[in-house]
This record gives C-alpha cells, sequence and structure tokens, in this order.
C-alpha cells in the first residue's frame, strides 16, 4: 500500500486523548514567568530594585547584585520543579537557540549541592562555531558570548516531564559583532527612544521615556502528521514542491472565520494554555482564508517583549501540535493555489505618560502631536522603503507577496480617506506666509474632521504592506516564519533618524524667530510634499498599480537576492552607524548571511524536486503507463476497433510526453544548480540560484508533474494530494 493510502486509513479527525485544563486565563497567566511580582518575593529589596532599575530605566545591573537576583531565580524555578537553566538566544538561523546547564555542581570537598551565580545569569559563553557570522569570525574562532537582558522575563520551559529556566540573552561574538536578532533590535529601541522623547518635549516636558510597542498576527496551517510525513517535500522544505488543487480550495470563502474544526479547538486550547502560563498574552483565534489555516493574535507589548514571545509562540506551537498528532506548518507558501501565511506586525508607539503616539487626540495640541509622529512615519517609509523590502525578504516570502493574497513587494503607505483628507488641507494651506492665525484655524479644522476617524478606523487596505489601522501601522508583508526583531529593528531605525531629522528642521526654524507650533507645521507641510508619492489608497494586487508606482519612482524588487542589495548601500551603512545599531561590519555580514539563507533554501527544494520527480513521480507514472499498454494490447488482440480505445491512447502519448518532459528538465535544473555551486561571489550565486535554478526549471517542472497527477490514477499515485492535506476537520 502506498504511503498516502496508508496515511489516508490512519487519518484521525478525533481530538487526541489528552487533558487540557480549564481555568480563568489570569489565574494562570504567568505562573511560569518570573514576573516582577513573583521577584518581589524571591529577591532583597536591593536586588529588587537593582532589577526594576535595569527593567524600566535601563541600568546596568551590579555583578554582586545579580548574585543576588540569580539565587532568587533558582529558587523560585526549584520550586517548580527545575534542575537546568539556559541563556535562551535568536541567532541568525531564524530559530531559538539554547544549552542546558544543571545546577548541580560538587564542591572541593566532594560535597554535592545547587548553585546558580551571579556569572551564570549574566554571562555564558556557547560554542558559536556553527552559527552562521557571514565572515565575522573564522571557523576556529568559536568563542561567542551570551549576555542577559534583563527587558525581557525569566521563564520556565516544560518538555514532558523535565522543566528548564529560560534567561533570555543576546548572542554576540569574542570580538563584540552581533550574531544574533536581539542585541540591534536593542540599540534600534534605545535610539528610538531618545529621538521620540526629544520630540514628544515639544508638546510635553513631562515625557521622559518613549516604548515602541507591537501586536503581532501570526498565521499558520494545521495538517495530520501522519500525511505530512507521507510528503518528503513538507518534512524537509516545509511547503508542497508539488501537487494539482483539489477541485475544492478556499474559493467558496466558507472557511474563513468559520467553525474552528474540533479536533484544532483541542490543540489551540492545548497551545494557549501553556502561553498564558509563560505570559505570551493571546487574545485571538480564529480560521483564515484558506482550508486548514488560522491565525492567532495578542495583546499589544513593548517591543522587545513580544519578538521573544512571537519566537517563543511558534515553538511551543510545534511541540503542542506534535503531542495531538498534528503539524504546523508556518511556511509562508505551504501550498500552491491557496492564501500562504503572513506575520502582521502592529507597531505603534507609547510615552511613560500614557499617551499613545499614533492615536489621534482630545484636544488641537494633541492632536499636533500625532500629526507629527504620524507623518514622521509616512516620511520614514518613503526615505527608506527599500531597507523595509530589505528587512522581510527571504525565499518563502517571494512566494508570496503580490501574490494576490499579500501586499506586493512595492512598499507604499495606506492612510484612510479621512487622514488623506487632513494631509491634503496641510498641504495646500500651509505656506511660506503661514501665520499665528492661519495656524489657528487650521489646527482647529483638523480637530474637528480627525475625530470622524474615531467613527471607523476599521477602513483598511489589506492590499497595502504598510497600512495606518485607527492607532497603529501595520506592517503587512512580514512573512510568517519570521523573527519579528529584523522588521523592527528597521522600522524603530528608520523611525529615529526621522525623528532626528525633524528636530533639526523644526529648531533651526525656531532659531530663525518662528513660533514653535508655526515651525512643527511647516516641517509637517514640507514632509508630506516630499514623501506624498508613497500614499496609496487603491487595490496594491492591479497591475494598473505596479504601472503607476513605476511612474511615481517607487522601487519594486520582488525578489530576495536584489532586495537585499539595500543593506549595504552607502545611505544603509550611515545610518545603522550613525544610531549605533550596526558597524559597516556587521551590516555586511548580515546581507551575506541572508544571501547564503536564500541559496541554501533553494537548493534545498531543487533538491527535493528531483528527488520526487526521479523516484516517485515517473516511476509511479511508468508503472501506471504499463498497465495503459496491457489494456491497450488486450483490446487491441481482441479486434477492437482503434476508434474505440483512441482516448487510452491519448493519455498513454500524454503520460510518456510528461514523463520526457520532467526527466529532462530535472536534470537540467541539476547541472543549473552544479553551476551555481562554483560561483564565488554569494551575491551572483543568489541571484544564478533565483534567475537560472528556481525561476527558469521550478515552474515548468511542477507544472508537467501537475499534468501526471491528473492523468495516474489515485491507487498509483505516491504522494497524498492536495485535497487530503487541505481539508482536517
Amino acid at each position: 500500500m502506498s504511503l498516502r493510502f496508508q496515511a489516508i486509513n490512519n487519518l484521525s479527525n478525533q481530538p487526541a486523548d489528552l487533558e487540557v485544563a480549564t481555568s480563568k486565563i489570569s489565574a494562570i497567566f504567568g505562573e511560569n514567568v518570573f514576573m516582577l511580582k513573583t521577584a518581589r518575593e524571591y529577591l532583597s529589596d536591593d536586588a529588587y530594585k537593582s532589577l526594576l532599575g535595569s527593567i524600566k530605566g535601563g541600568k546596568k545591573i551590579d555583578r554582586a547584585v545579580a548574585a543576588s537576583i540569580a539565587n532568587g531565580m533558582r529558587a523560585w524555578a526549584e520550586s517548580k520543579g527545575v534542575t537546568h537553566f539556559t541563556h535562551w538566544f535568536q541567532p541568525l538561523t531564524g530559530t531559538t537557540a539554547e544549552k542546558h546547564d544543571s545546577f548541580f555542581t560538587l564542591k572541593s570537598d566532594g560535597t554535592a549541592i545547587e548553585q546558580f551565580d551571579g556569572d551564570a545569569l549574566i554571562q555564558q559563553e556557547p560554542d558559536a562555531s556553527s552559527f552562521p557570522s557571514g565572515g565575522l569570525r573564522a571557523t576556529f574562532e568559536a568563542r561567542g558570548y551570551t549576555a542577559w537582558d534583563p527587558s525581557s522575563p525569566a521563564f520556565i520551559i516544560e518538555i514532558g516531564s523535565g522543566k528548564t529556566l529560560c534567561i533570555p540573552t543576546i548572542f554576540v561574538s569574542y570580538t563584540g559583532e552581533s550574531l544574533d536578532y536581539k542585541a540591534p533590535l536593542l540599540k534600534a529601541l534605545e535610539s528610538l527612544n531618545k529621538a521620540a522623547v526629544d520630540v514628544c518635549n515639544y508638546f510635553d516636558k513631562n515625557v521622559s521615556k518613549v516604548t515602541a510597542t507591537l501586536g503581532w498576527e501570526q498565521e499558520y496551517f494545521v495538517i495530520d502528521e501522519r500525511l505530512a510525513n507521507a510528503r518528503p517535500d513538507l518534512v524537509q522544505c516545509g511547503r508542497t514542491v508539488f501537487g494539482a488543487a483539489p477541485a475544492k480550495g478556499q474559493q467558496l470563502e466558507d472557511h474563513y472565520f468559520g467553525s474552528i474544526p474540533e479536533r484544532v479547538y483541542h490543540f489551540m486550547r492545548d497551545f494557549e494554555n501553556e502561553c498564558y502560563k509563560l505570559g505570551i498574552p493571546l487574545k485571538t483565534r480564529h480560521n483564515e482564508v484558506a482550508p486548514s489555516q488560522f491565525e492567532v493574535a495578542p495583546i499589544f507589548e513593548e517591543v522587545s517583549v513580544a519578538v521573544d514571545h512571537n519566537a517563543l509562540l511558534m515553538d511551543v506551537m510545534d511541540r503542542v501540535a506534535r503531542r495531538h498528532k498534528l503539524r504546523v506548518l508556518i511556511h509562508e507558501k505551504p501550498f500552491a493555489g491557496i492564501n500562504g501565511n503572513g506575520k502582521h506586525n502592529n507597531w505603534s508607539m507609547a510615552t511613560d505618560t500614557g499617551i499613545n503616539l499614533l492615536s489621534p487626540g482630545k484636544t488641537p495640541k494633541t492632536n499636533l502631536m500625532f500629526l507629527t509622529f504620524f507623518v514622521n512615519t509616512i516620511k520614514a517609509v518613503h526615505d527608506y522603503a527599500d531597507l523595509l523590502r530589505a528587512s522581510i525578504a527571504s525565499a518563502g516570502n517571494d512566494h508570496r507577496l503580490g501574490a494576490n493574497e499579500a501586499p506586493p513587494a512595492i512598499i507604499s503607505v495606506f492612510v484612510g480617506q479621512y487622514l488623506a483628507k487632513v494631509l491634503n488641507e496641510i498641504e495646500t494651506r500651509v505656506s511660506d506666509k503661514f501665520d499665528e492665525q492661519d495656524e489657528a484655524i487650521l489646527k482647529l479644522d483638523i480637530h474637528r474632521s480627525i475625530p470622524e476617524l474615531m467613527l471607523d478606523n476599521t477602513d483598511r487596505n489589506r492590499t497595502s504592506p504598510f497600512a495606518f489601522t485607527g492607532n497603529k501601522f501595520e506592517f503587512r508583508a512580514v512573512g510568517s516564519s519570521a523573527n519579528c526583531a529584523n522588521p523592527m529593528t528597521i522600522l524603530n531605525v528608520i523611525m529615529a533618524e526621522t525623528l532626528q531629522q525633524f528636530k533639526k528642521d523644526v529648531d533651526a526654524l525656531i532659531e530663525k524667530g518662528d513660533k514653535k507650533e508655526i515651525a512643527i507645521m511647516q516641517i509637517i507641510q514640507k514632509y508630506i510634499v516630499e514623501s506624498k508619492k508613497v500614499l496609496f489608497e487603491g487595490d496594491g494586487y492591479s497591475e494598473a498599480w505596479h504601472h503607476e508606482a513605476e511612474r511615481r519612482g517607487l522601487p519594486n524588487v520582488p525578489t530576495t537576492p536584489l532586495a537585499l542589495d539595500a543593506m549595504v548601500t552607502k545611505k544603509a551603512k550611515e545610518l545603522f552607524e550613525k544610531n549605533n545599531v550596526f558597524s559597516i561590519a556587521e551590516l555586511e555580514a548580515r546581507h551575506e548571511i541572508e544571501l547564503e539563507k536564500y541559496i541554501k533554501k533553494v537548493q534545498i527544494e531543487a533538491r527535493i524536486m528531483g528527488d520526487l520527480a526521479l523516484n516517485h513521480i515517473i516511476p509511479t507514472a511508468i508503472k501506471y503507463q504499463n498497465e495503459l499498454i496491457q489494456n491497450i494490447t488486450g483490446l487491441k488482440a481482441a479486434g477492437i476497433p482503434e476508434s474505440h480505445y483512441k482516448s487510452q491512447l491519448e493519455i498513454l502519448n500524454k503520460i510518456s510526453e510528461h514523463i520526457q518532459v520532467v526527466y529532462e528538465k530535472v536534470h537540467a535544473l541539476v547541472e543549473a544548480r552544479k553551476i551555481a555551486n562554483n560561483i564565488e561571489n554569494t551575491r551572483t550565486k543568489a541571484i544564478a540560484y533565483c534567475t537560472q535554478v528556481k525561476e527558469t526549471y521550478f515552474d515548468v517542472i511542477r507544472y508537467h508533474v501537475d499534468k501526471l497527477e491528473a492523468l495516474v490514477d489515485d491507487e498509483h499515485w505516491s504522494l497524498p494530494k492536495y485535497r487530503e492535506l487541505l481539508f482536517l476537520r
């Protein structure tokens, strides 16, 4: 029996026989997290104040105090049955990493004790030789350091019967370069904080800190593990490289927001409970557009914590799915012909006085502050659209962007009809002769029109990669498997740079004698004029928009190897160095790493396509072909007129044709890969993999395999087809 039929025969749509605890979420929320209220119980006053100062104000923790904090953490962890700890970090592999050490140690006299000292809390030295470095160090320079990030709380992971205390950390090389996603993010957030506070002080001198906030929306597919295991491409690539679409896919739009299948519902409740214990504030769950596709979203948090929580969520979902005999697919495009997965990053900024800087206010003054940050965001996106595009570039996301389901690769901003009208008013009415009377009238008019926005803040454009949705911007183009830290680092640093320039421009006018509010309005008007070409309210999926974007001069870079070029331009290097986020060496290393990652993913897909075609699909087609030959031979021997088995002959000829094309193209694909592998320059190699390997052969081979799948009967076909994979009920 084929793998396909074995999988289908063993398929069960019943929920796994697992107990899922039912209780109030608030009763279990954060129970496995060393939160401040827990720290208050386990730490001395001095240790607690030091930890609080580090979390709230970024102050450095003294090593002597760190010993007290470590003892408190260990006492708390041991009370929950923990025996090991790990520095948990996010290397440039795209996954999380951890090396577990036990609290157990032997003293010099042979006494066995449990111990966790301050040095072990603050810093560790994992072997870094196998992590991507982009040439920052040689293989023999294996040392790397993980350093505690107190801004993100420690937590306990439960795997089976074992429990481990996880210390969120950054990861740097022996010579100090960042080797992870988290360290640059923290630097970008600090740069934004300083720049945003300076601008906020125009309006409110009490603001002393600005924090970027993030609410991510994670899309994913859920399929039965037996069907997944019967697909080598799903196991190794996270997506199917072959498979014809079923008759019924998502065209009836009946899955979106539909009733959650019972088996998936049990899985959801299980992983949500695990997340609540880890302090991940999940709020929403629902069916997404494609069959077997779902979404989960949390309450907004500070960006650094939200990034950790999303990385943790993906780990938890995968682990919990396996105990339900399921598999979670977070690839951006697991199946052709239906919607793929995104991870919308909803971003805003909040002050320590409780103000959301992207939320319209109740007075002309607060609305002017809102407009300041709103327009600066648009200006930042306009000036650094290429970097935002680079921040979401990946082999998986290339399948999704612009595929009539996700925003195009053209970066544009949607603001909605009300705010578009406000921006137009400012552009046309503010001039060099703008005076206090004009200011008063315009501020009043703006104040009257902005509340209309609040009547319906769901005025959304799902085709826009960067849309304003009432009190935040939604960066919709981020891929589902991405680490949120990458786009958030870029977004926060370009916002910091734009705000720094805004303050310089406003101060220059004030020094010339302009009133502060008038100077602010003048610069806002200037920024609107300079960046308005990035504003687009229409259908981003349309061909007309591509032509219009080209006319406006907006970049449209559809593939990852070219999109990544933005990371190493002179403009980018100056931006990141000035804001102390990346050195030139770090930027060039990350560019190299992302290119290598692209090459390897396309290479793996090419190899699995060749393996499936030559070892699964062609042999299956030949077996069926032989049966047809026997059938035709028998009919001919029986004296049946050829006109009566003409259809069998046509099928036989078509199968032969498709087999021959698949065989030829797979071998040509192998040769193209060999040629690409001999290219030394990584960027040139990545472009070759994109154009000479992927774009030249993938679709052609897939087309002819799909034709074979349609011709060869189900009993012979060895791989599970789409229809079984999609409809998990």
